[in-house]
């Protein structure tokens, strides 16, 4: 048997506590058929003194900085360091632990943990997200991150960041996934009691006024768009069958969901394919038509702009079983 990935958590004060418990959970479930476990999951600070947690109370970490030269993959939980959340600088330790990780390791970071990712100039010209609350920070600090806070994670290839908090969750099972496929990361995910995938992104968790429940809002039309996903379906479609003028309906639309029908639509579709892709041994093309995406080549250029994946390698990696 191949000796377990080795995944070195750093934790800097003051670090967020959830974040910090998400890598050993998600990972430290991750086993193969057998039983055995596919990660060996360490928890680090530069030394081991005491970390304060922003929860209010500290943690003794059982390893110090060291353990990062010798990381498969290393994760920065969120934290509150003081340079990269103000200036965008590091202190000189911090520097120095980073610049101990292997050329060829993984980096990860969850929720503010990007900063630091940014201060070490990881980020610079790449795709990244963080928190949506603290976008416009991140954004006047690091001028020259791609950032895009409305996504739940951003897989880079060697360079990963997610949002905030429960976001870490989806984006050490989206590794898990990547990694060893979806049972494992299907019973890492029930072991833990929570969604193997979710779909969407930050925006539907950013602050708004919630409407009012009741017949006369959009769920009771999305739940029929969804029985009807291979048929044509166009806004006055839908807004026909919630008995409202279009504009009404688009209206109300984005305040119960957080999109626009249009793109809530063809999310909904570009789901149900990955799902058939996963369950049947359906062609592309008629993976396409049933989810209403129409052709192959459109599916093809939905699943690419969304998950950055093409069908066919989409269910070679994912298919159950």
């Amino acid at each position: 048997m191949a000796a377990p990935h080795r995944v070195a958590v750093l934790a800097l004060d003051v670090v967020i506590g959830y974040d910090l418990v998400i890598p050993p959970t998600i990972f430290g479930e991750a086993t193969d058929a057998a039983g055995d476990r596919l990660y060996d999951v360490r928890v680090c600070g530069l030394d081991t003194s005491p970390i304060r947690v922003a929860a209010g109370y500290t943690i003794v970490p059982d390893h110090g900085a060291e353990i990062l030269a010798e990381a498969d993959t290393v994760i920065i939980p969120g934290t509150r360091l003081p340079g990269a959340r103000r200036d965008g600088s590091l202190p000189d330790d911090v520097a120095k632990a980073l610049a101990t990780i292997p050329p060829a390791a993984r980096v990860m970071s969850i929720c503010t943990g990007a900063f630091v990712l940014g201060a070490a100039g990881l980020l610079d010209g790449r795709p990244a997200t963080t928190h949506w609350a603290h976008a416009d920070d991140f954004r006047e600090l690091y001028s020259k991150v791609l950032l895009d806070e409305n996504v739940l994670f951003v897989d880079d290839g060697d360079v990963l960041t997610s949002a905030g908090l429960g976001a870490g969750v989806d984006l050490c099972l989206h590794v898990v996934r990547a990694d060893h496929g979806s049972d494992v990361a299907n019973r890492a995910a029930r072991y833990c009691v929570v969604p193997p995938w979710r779909e969407g992104g930050q925006s539907q968790f950013i602050d708004r006024s919630v409407p009012e429940s009741g017949a006369d809002g959009t769920a009771p039309t999305r739940a029929w768009a969804l029985r009807r996903l291979s048929e044509p379906l166009d806004l006055a479609m839908l807004a026909a069958h919630a008995r409202m003028s279009v504009r009404t309906f688009s209206r109300r639309f984005r305040a119960e969901t957080g999109q626009s029908p249009g793109s809530w639509l063809t999310q909904q579709r570009v789901r149900h394919a990955m799902h058939l892709l996963e369950s049947t041994e359906l062609a592309v093309d008629a993976v396409a038509a049933r989810s209403g995406l129409g052709t192959g080549a459109s599916l093809r250029q939905h699943m690419r702009a969304a998950h950055g994946v093409s069908p066919l390698a989409y269910r070679k990696t994912f298919r159950a079983g």
